[in-house]
């Protein structure tokens, strides 16, 4: 078995000044908060951000892979480490505190070639990680049995949302390996769990029964799969649907029909009514995936999703459909966004999902929509939104405001969107504007090269009443860029790539990642390869994992009424 420390990282810089102290190791756990200015080459803002890294050592259950396959057996999970890759992840704030709690993929072992994960979270009280551990309930350790369900090979597409009595839910997708000759059924089934101490322990809603059932239809076979599943919950107090719990997900039904399903719970979790199937060919084609549900102000749910052309012929678009009933009645159903879908340049890692939801809890009906879109030599983010409940939406306008050098465009991509308290809305996305640096973390043959590490950018918006407007340009809120081809090492023998295929000739940095704001701060939750692990690489050298790392940048910073 592997154990790992990896070590958090200070980085102090004086705001405004340029002065950087040394990197200074902690031990594991302590509090690593270090204060750094956002402005850079390309960057337009600045404004004071911490990154912490929230991902550390832990132990679950797993299903090792054995030599010459690709896939794990039957009855062989077992106690072992989930302390390499964290790829994916997802943040929320506890209403009325700083307090938060986040999800990520957490890789099991050294088997992240084989796309070998289980869904972790992290515990955040105050805005500084305190600890992470497994999601219970998935694995042979934490059921106690090897049967195959409830113990499953994987669990995927973190999200976390809070009510308003401090309960935090997530909506699951267990699923067993259907690659590489797997014969392991069935294959998935949406469930729900939930937390009533800080992501600490997990138990299943809805009596333990799922959501969606099995029905032994793989990824491969396409005949009836689940996917992309997502949760919300209505934490406007006086709300007549208070603490009611909204999961979505996708059923993949054949290669040209993939349709959205809503199930609410009206009892904290415990019970959910039977699920609905929500959009049809009739209201926005026949492929709907990607469900983002928010909650307004009044108490109305909404739900962005993606409706892509069936055979990728023509652009996609972004939906958005309101219930005012609780999830009952639906519609209508209002195309905000329209965008190209497009491989990036200079990558070898899967696209994520393009488009990014919210509604305020500020003011009822307004909505806000980013996505990302090629504009014919790179990916841009835009941004549009709804001050009338999704029935019209305002033109597009672009969000990065880079300025590249002639000839060597830049992407910008994998936007997130969030609405927080007094009408404070942010944009968050992966920024490839800064050329890699000289460092130890990038790869070699990486160091130096244009349009291809990553960055996180943060654009702030201010919405008082009438619609959100930019506040300031564009921030960066990574202190270090990172390079998607980490790790390039190999620990026994297996490269610790993430890798998306069974070929490994795609790699994985995850479909999305986490973006929430309090009374008092933004939050991003995002990927990271700059931080070495302790563990020692085939041939000598630190792993550069795949971590999550929290930035957290105070909204006073962008000026008062923020």
């Amino acid at each position: 078995m592997y154990r790992f420390r990896f070590l958090i990282v200070v980085v102090a810089v004086l705001a405004g000044a340029g002065l950087t102290a040394a990197p200074v190791p902690l031990a594991l756990g302590a509090a690593g908060p270090g204060t750094a200015a956002a402005s850079g080459p390309g960057w337009t803002s600045s404004v004071a951000f911490t990154n912490q890294v929230a991902s550390s050592p832990t132990t679950g259950g797993g299903y090792p892979v054995p030599p010459g396959q690709t896939f794990p057996n039957p009855g062989t999970c077992r106690a072992g480490t989930l302390d390499s890759n964290h790829s994916e992840s997802w943040i929320a704030v506890k209403p009325g505190t700083e307090d938060l709690v986040g999800s990520s993929k957490f890789f099991f072992e050294n088997y992240s070639k084989f796309y070998d994960f289980y869904l972790g979270s992290y515990n955040i009280p105050n805005g500084t990680p305190a600890g992470d551990n497994q999601v219970q309930g998935y694995d042979c350790i934490s059921t106690g049995t090897q049967a195959m369900p409830p113990s499953w090979t994987d669990v995927t597409d973190p999200n976390v949302a809070f009510d308003t009595k401090g309960r935090v839910y997530q909506t699951t997708l267990p699923f067993n390996a259907f690659w590489g000759g797997s014969t392991l059924h069935p294959d998935g089934e949406i469930d729900v769990s939930f937390s009533d101490n800080m992501g600490r322990h997990w138990v299943k809603g809805n009596g333990g029964v799922p959501l969606e059932p099995p029905n032994h239809a793989s990824a491969l076979q396409l005949g009836h799969v689940e996917d992309k599943q997502w949760i919300a919950v209505n934490a406007i107090p006086g709300s007549p649907f208070q603490d009611h719990v909204y999961a979505t997900w996708d059923v993949i039904n054949g290669p040209t029909t993939t349709k959205i399903r809503v199930a609410v719970s009206r009892d904290r979790g415990l019970s959910f009514a039977k699920a609905i199937t929500l959009t049809s060919p009739s209201q926005s084609g026949p492929v709907n995936s990607s469900s983002y549900p928010s909650i307004d102000a009044a108490g109305n749910v909404y739900l962005g999703y993606e409706s892509d052309p069936v055979n990728g012929m023509g652009p996609s678009s972004v939906f958005v459909t309101r219930s005012t009933d609780d999830g009952v009645h639906w519609g209508p159903f209002v195309r905000a966004a329209t965008f190209m879908v497009h491989s990036l340049p200079n990558t070898t890692f899967r696209l994520g999902i393009p488009e990014s939801f919210a509604a305020s809890p500020t003011f009822p009906g307004h909505l806000y929509v980013a996505y990302e879109t090629w504009n014919g030599t790179s990916m841009d983010v835009e941004f549009t939104q709804s001050t009338d409940g999704g029935l019209t939406w305002s033109a597009p306008v672009k969000v990065n405001d880079n300025a590249d050098a002639p000839g060597i465009p830049t992407d910008q991509f994998q936007p997130e969107v969030a609405a927080g308290p007094n009408g404070a809305v942010a944009v968050a996305f992966y920024d490839r504007r800064l050329p890699c640096a000289n460092d130890p973390s990038i790869l070699a043959a990486d160091r130096g090269r244009t349009n291809f590490c990553i960055n996180t950018s943060l654009q702030a918006y201010k919405d008082s009443g009438s619609g959100a407007v930019p506040v300031g340009g564009n921030a960066r809120i990574s202190k270090f860029g990172w390079d998607p081809e980490q790790p390039g090492q190999s620990v026994g023998g297996l490269t610790q790539r993430v890798c998306a295929d069974a070929d490994c000739a795609v790699g994985f940095i995850g479909d999305y990642f986490g973006l929430a704001v309090s009374s008092h701060n933004i939050y991003a939750l995002s990927v990271s390869t700059h931080y070495p692990s302790d563990v020692t690489a085939d041939g000598g050298g630190p792993v550069y994992y795949q971590q999550q790392v929290l930035a957290t940048v105070p909204r006073p910073d962008f000026g008062a009424g923020f």
